[in-house]
């Protein structure tokens, strides 16, 4: 039996033998049209609980703080909504045309947000109607870049838009803290000009999107042999008749003889009952939703979300300092997801990746919760290096979520599914991530006041310890692998998805 080489032999060895030609402009033009989607998701998160905070949206709308957290957590709902449904469209008129109606739903929806003028249920409108785009875009984003992307920087090129996320979420974030600073409270361009900013990333990538390639492996969907065949030309920079060309053409075009993983556009009950009863799509439904679930419950979204609050737990207190704390902390969680793409996940590999950024995540967990048993019971004996600690373990737990229940759910949820439920399957899974993204936020405070604060990062280390375990026994590695070969490993049964593809059982399956 062969040897079996280690993620970071295997990457090397890739990235050796791919020719140059096939990390081009067209490439990564594409790519980033695409990751631009993440800046929408980003940019709420970083900008729309810190807006209604102004003063001047506070004079102007009169909310009570439960109409205020319902304008916040709406979005969730809405884009719970628009994942789940995004995939009539995905298939329907391509990957492209898909983009461009969702971001301009989600610039629909900012600019009714900035334009209600006090009217809250315009607002509501308009919070529902963005997170329709901003789920939608979700599905879409991470699909069609694993889509067009060489097997060796796949994950690299996917994790462009949780990059984009996290510095739109940065640049909400500082946004929001300068109209506070440099434009007067008695005017409404206080909150506005946030809202509004919001639009200009989706405008930059439905620009683009009219400049770059569509997805080869929807042409095929749509049986559009020649133009996917040329797609897949100017995505690699290589003639059609070039070995590595022709080897991955036909890799995707044999898709068309698999009932499982066949081609050409099916209905809306053939693809959900695909889904659902053959026995290796229901394998790839329970690893992505669990694993989305148990990304939710480690607590990371709710440090994200709540964080003024955790700072104000630990003992700071000044406002100005929590709001610029709260953006660094953002800046190191996009600093942590560059060295995600560039260092972990082709490099490392999935399974490890996950399991290193899991630990990070349990060790932070597990000081923040003997800290704040500690501060609860007496906050003058707690020592000045004890609370400055605490601020460095937030921002280590940055780079664990970064590296690891952040960013591979939605490697997962675009790259695990075969061509013809991609699109159902990422629809499916990110229905559940924002539907659980939406519980977890509203949970949290309750979670923190009933389990006396401290409780709650118990409760995120015990999930944080199933997912480890989820991950070692039921994880696959799927690094440098193309669509294609990741059909194979969903072929086994669910105690030997971890276990890496044997070359023999490799050619014996091929057979």
């Amino acid at each position: 039996m062969a040897k079996q080489q280690s993620s970071l032999a295997k990457y090397f060895h890739a990235i050796k033998d791919s020719p140059r030609e096939i990390f081009n402009c067209r490439l990564f033009l594409t790519a980033l049209a695409f990751a631009l989607g993440g800046c929408a998701k980003g940019w709420d998160e970083g900008s729309a609980a810190a807006i209604t905070q102004l003063p001047s949206f506070r004079e102007k709308y009169h909310l009570d703080d439960t109409s205020i957290s319902n304008i916040v957590s709406l979005v969730n709902l809405g884009a719970g909504v628009g994942a789940l449904l995004s995939f009539l469209l995905n298939d329907w008129i391509g990957r492209k045309n898909s983009l461009r109606v969702y971001q301009v739903t989600y610039i629909a929806g900012s600019l009714i947000s900035c334009f209600s003028s006090g009217n809250a249920r315009a607002l509501y409108a308009g919070r529902i109607v963005a997170g329709l785009g901003i789920g939608a875009l979700s599905v879409v984003c991470p699909m069609a870049i694993s889509e067009i992307a060489p097997k060796a920087i796949r994950g690299l090129l996917t994790l462009w838009f949780n990059i984009c996320m996290l510095a739109g979420q940065a640049l909400g974030v500082f946004i929001v803290y300068g109209c506070s600073i440099h434009v007067e409270p008695v005017k409404d361009l206080q909150y506005q000009v946030p809202w509004f900013a919001q639009t200009v990333a989706p405008a930059i990538s439905i620009l683009l999107s009219f400049f770059v390639t569509e997805s080869p492996r929807w042409l095929l969907i749509d049986r559009k042999h020649d133009q996917s065949l040329q797609a897949l030309v100017q995505l690699r920079g290589l003639p059609s008749d070039a070995e590595p060309v022709v080897t991955e053409f036909q890799s995707m075009a044999c898709q068309i003889e698999d009932r499982e993983a066949g081609l050409g556009k099916n209905s809306i009950k053939q693809i959900v009952r695909d889904t659902f009863l053959v026995k290796s799509n229901l394998r790839r439904v329970q690893l992505t939703i669990i694993i989305y679930i148990l990304a939710q419950m480690s607590g990371a979204n709710a440090i994200t979300n709540y964080l003024p609050t955790i700072f104000g737990l630990i003992g700071v207190t000044n406002s100005d300092v929590k709001v610029y704390s709260t953006g660094l902390y953002t800046v190191a969680k996009l600093i942590c997801c560059l060295a995600a793409a560039l260092f972990f996940i082709d490099f490392v590999g999935r399974r490890k990746s996950l399991m290193l950024g899991i630990s990070v995540q349990i060790a932070c967990h597990s000081y923040l919760a003997g800290y704040l048993k500690i501060y609860r019971s007496d906050p003058a004996g707690m020592s000045k290096g004890g609370t400055d600690a605490a601020l460095a373990f937030i921002y280590i737990h940055a780079f664990g979520w970064a590296i690891g229940l952040y960013s591979l759910p939605y490697l997962f949820g675009a790259e695990l599914w075969p061509n013809k439920i991609r699109s159902f399957g990422g629809a499916l899974s990110q229905c559940f991530h924002w539907l659980f993204y939406f519980a977890i936020t509203k949970a949290t405070p309750s979670l923190l006041s009933g389990l006396h604060q401290w409780g709650a990062f118990v409760l995120f280390i015990g999930f944080c310890v199933l997912a480890f375990l989820y991950t070692y026994f039921m994880v696959p590695e799927t690094a440098g692998m193309s669509l294609e070969e990741i059909n194979k490993i969903f072929e086994r049964p669910l105690f030997l998805l971890a276990r890496p593809l044997d070359p023999q059982e490799y050619v014996e399956q091929e057979q």
